[in-house]
């Protein structure tokens, strides 16, 4: 399969997601369509995750800051964890928001996106400490541990990101929550920079993947594209002579 229809099949197969949860009334606000959808059973969904030795351990969680992950991320910061959380796109050079928990008094706030502008520290990878667990947000799934975000590619690019500056290593656990729609019976179309999962909490189980997926090494520099004009730190990166 060329990358075209690749691209085209993973499009068709998020619509579909999408429909399907707007069809059986599980997409919570703000809607399904275009995001990483919130669904019914996400403040469940987080409790799955919560019970893994991986998410008791770590001290350090690098997360998504969409709305069906805010659970995980309350909790977290409930628990001692700092958090980091992506901004938006990669736009800053100092590129993610650290939320440090002995730094802020209102954690439910904080969990937020909104919030976590309010109340987190902007820093520049160099900053930030070594992390121990990620959490991503996810469209479509399925039990091998392949994934599909909402298209723009920003997850495996703050994977690569992170890796190639040694914040993470390649056995750095992934987890996400999601709706059983949202888990595929079939195989889902992976691509050499996406990232693959390691567990799957929905509202009433918990999906350790096959792991099957060979993930990244790196950034893939060629399949950069336009991201290199748009994203500070990969000039930075590509100035300090990573790509």
């Amino acid at each position: 399969m060329g990358p075209v229809n690749q691209v085209l099949e993973k499009d068709e197969i998020r619509k579909a997601v999408w429909q399907a949860m707007r069809d059986a009334g599980v997409a919570a606000f703000p809607g399904a369509v275009g995001r990483i959808p919130n669904f019914t059973g996400s403040g469940k969904a987080h409790l799955q995750i919560a019970e893994l030795d991986i998410w008791k351990d770590a001290r350090i969680i690098k997360s998504n800051p969409d709305l069906p992950q805010r659970p995980l991320r309350r909790l977290a910061l409930e628990q001692g964890k700092t958090v980091y959380m992506a901004v938006p796109r990669l736009r800053e050079e100092n590129c993610f928001v650290e939320l440090d928990p002995a730094r802020i008094s209102d954690y439910r706030l904080a969990s937020s996106i909104k919030g976590a502008a309010q109340l987190g520290r902007l820093v520049h990878p160099d900053e930030m400490h070594p992390i121990d667990l990620i959490v991503c947000g996810s469209v479509a799934v399925n039990r091998k541990g392949a994934r599909l975000g909402k298209g723009g590619g920003y997850s495996d690019l703050e994977y690569a990101v992170a890796l190639t500056l040694g914040l993470i290593s390649e056995r750095t656990p992934i987890v996400t929550t999601v709706h059983p729609i949202q888990m595929l019976p079939d195989d889902l179309p992976m691509t050499t920079h996406d990232i693959s999962l390691d567990f799957i909490g929905m509202p009433e189980e918990l999906v350790e993947c096959e792991g099957k997926f060979h993930r990244p090494k790196g950034i893939i520099w060629e399949d950069v594209g336009e991201k290199l004009e748009e994203v500070p730190i990969l000039q930075t990166m590509k100035a300090r002579g990573y790509g």
